[in-house]
């Protein structure tokens, strides 16, 4: 018997007009042989798994930990991003628009899937009436004697 299953990250758009984000877990199986002659069908379910659940079982996996952790400065750049946008109450195309870029530009900055310049980040500064600060932090609390 040969069993499939794969997570799909989805972004699903509710009749309220709101959205939840999760997994969709899809899993195949299908009977091969004298199996599949005897009956057995091939199966596909798919179950919409909240995002907060998934992550906490990818959690529990070190390898996936240690890679989610090797991302930490990506994620707090791109929550920054988006935090500041937020704070000044702009969408993305009104801040593309005050950078003169284009909102996919802002997406993807947003996104963390790209390392901006700091010049790049001193417009979007300017654009969302924020400030550019860049600071160095110890990996590891100091210990004092």
């Amino acid at each position: 018997m040969l069993t499939f299953t794969a997570d799909n990250a989805v972004d699903e758009r509710l009749d309220t007009g709101l959205s939840r984000r999760g997994v969709l877990r899809f899993s195949y199986r299908s009977g091969l042989g004298f199996q599949a002659a005897s009956g057995v069908e091939n199966c596909l379910t798919c179950s919409f798994i909240p995002v907060e659940e998934a992550a906490k079982t990818w959690m529990k996996d070190p390898e996936f930990r240690a890679a989610y952790d090797a991302l930490e400065t990506e994620f707090a750049l791109a929550a920054a991003l988006i935090k500041a946008r937020g704070d000044a109450d702009m969408t993305q195309e009104q801040v593309a628009a005050a950078m003169e870029t284009t909102q996919a530009a802002i997406a993807r900055l947003e996104s963390g899937r790209i390392r901006p310049t700091t010049r790049t980040l001193e417009q979007f500064a300017k654009a969302t009436h924020t400030r550019l600060r860049i600071s160095f932090e110890p990996e590891k609390p100091l210990k004092r004697a």
